[in-house]
């Protein structure tokens, strides 16, 4: 019986300080009423309609309904469709999105896939007064859009530092999630600086706090209520939030909205080049101690890069002195100054570092692309590859002087361990130009074994380098 006691003493002992930890803990989790209810008037709800050619399918909606599911099992795909009913009639396609008040006067910052192709946008305030919004401007590379409303007095938001925010702290969101809206979810700032796929000018603030389709365009809090970011991406499997959000940077975003404002669009500087990562075997190959730095794998030749006397192969460690610890930190390095301006590139040619000022040209608004085609002979038993010479017109369209096409390649020889695949133009080797097949030949009988060589080569119109190491076996 004094057993039993002493345990329920034990027990309660230990469950009454779990309940003082618990409390604890909740007293220091934070609050964030007072964040939600000073900015709450100050975001904004924004719905846009589009007129779209229907498409053609199976089922058309009959009368502007759905077709009831017992008429499909009788007539499958062969129901009636009434007289203009059909693909090729106009249909209004909505959607929803969030935004926030940057200026009194009627500004409103949001997402530009939020407005894209929209032919009308509707701004819902949170008085629920609903306001007609004109299109300043959009700019798809770092997905801000700037939008005016015809209001004054209106209720702003207090923009912060998104180059201040820590990995750990505690934010918040306030947005239209399906449509609710003024939703509030909170949590903390996952990472920050994160590139995502085609989204080279963005480094992403990276948070677990609950995004969904609706609060795209919303703002991102810190604890002070400041805006830090706008809610941009979520990572899905299944159309719904996962843990993993993504915000665009409120100091990236107001530099795009104020070029918005000040002319319409978006200028960034442009360097006129196509990278790529270093590899380890890479940073091996070119000598290199790591990993950093963005390699340089092809050139405009009428870009910044090219008269500023860069070449295939450079790799770029840093711009400005700033480092470029990765072929995607580049891009935004560069895209921030201004064009016309010059930058102090610190490169890594044939093993040497080395100093180049370049001038940088304004982005072009569509670049040209490289294609390829075909020619024949030899082959390099040690590569385990045959390759062909190219014609006179492929080498003025790719723009080299020299280059062979491989025809075949060994699944079990060096060029396919390195990547090196049938259809690749071999444009050089160990920074040596291949000039035919016979050459090749010679060069790759010179290659040392047991180390990283680089080789550049060319694949569907795309420059790129690959590390071959060929076996001492």
């Amino acid at each position: 019986m004094k057993r039993t006691t002493r345990h329920l003493s034990l027990w309660l002992l230990l469950a009454t300080a779990l309940l003082a930890w618990q409390t604890a803990m909740a007293r220091n989790l934070p609050d964030f009423t007072e964040l939600v209810e000073q900015a709450a008037p100050g975001v904004v709800n924004i719905s846009t309609s589009r007129m779209v050619e229907r498409q053609a399918s199976p089922f058309h909606n009959f009368g502007g309904q759905e077709v009831p599911e017992i008429f499909r099992h009788f007539f499958g795909d062969r129901f009636p469709t009434p007289p203009g009913d059909g693909p090729g009639r106009k249909e209004e396609r909505q959607s929803l999105g969030s935004g926030f008040i940057i200026d009194e006067a009627g500004y409103i910052m949001t997402n530009a896939h939020v407005v894209e192709g929209a032919d009308e946008i509707l701004v819902r305030l949170n008085d629920r007064r609903e306001l007609e919004a004109e299109l300043v401007g959009a700019d798809a590379k770092t997905d801000v859009a700037l939008l005016k409303v015809d209001a004054d007095s209106l209720p702003t938001l207090t923009l912060g530092d998104s180059d201040g925010l820590q990995v750990g702290e505690w934010v918040a969101a306030i947005g239209s999630p399906f449509g609710f809206d003024h939703s509030v979810t909170a949590g903390i700032v996952s990472a920050i600086d994160r590139t995502l796929p085609r989204d080279a000018y963005v480094p992403f603030i990276q948070t677990d706090v609950a995004i969904n389709p609706g609060n795209s365009g919303g703002p991102l809090f810190n604890l002070d209520g400041e805006v830090v970011g706008i809610n941009s991406q979520i990572f899905t499997r299944s159309g719904g939030f996962m843990g993993l959000s993504f915000a665009i940077p409120i100091n990236v975003a107001l530099n795009v909205a104020d070029q918005l404002r000040d002319g319409g669009r978006v200028s960034r500087g442009w360097l006129g080049v196509m990278i790529q990562p270093v590899s380890r075997d890479l940073a091996e190959s070119f000598g290199m101690d790591n990993t950093e730095g963005a390699l340089i794998a092809d050139l405009d030749p009428e870009g910044p890069a090219a008269r500023g006397g860069l070449k295939a192969g450079d790799v770029i460690l840093s711009v400005n002195g700033e480092m470029v610890e990765s072929s995607s930190t580049l891009p935004r390095l560069i895209g921030r100054v201004s064009p016309g301006s010059e930058v102090e590139l610190t490169l890594l040619r044939d093993g040497e570092r080395r100093e180049e000022t370049v001038t940088l040209g304004d982005w072009p608004e569509s670049q040209g692309s490289v294609a390829s085609r075909q020619g024949e002979e030899p082959a390099s038993a040690r590569l385990g590859v045959a390759v062909e010479p190219l014609q006179d017109a492929e080498r003025r369209e790719l723009g080299i002087e020299g280059g062979v096409r491989v025809r075949e390649a060994d699944p079990r020889g060096a060029a396919v361990k390195a990547g090196i695949r049938a259809g690749d133009i071999l444009v050089s080797i160990d920074q040596k130009m291949v000039e035919g097949p016979d050459q090749l030949a010679e060069l790759v009988a010179e290659l040392p074994e047991d180390r990283a060589i680089p080789v550049r080569l060319y694949r569907d119109g795309r420059s790129l380098f690959v590390a071959l190491r060929l076996s001492g076996d």
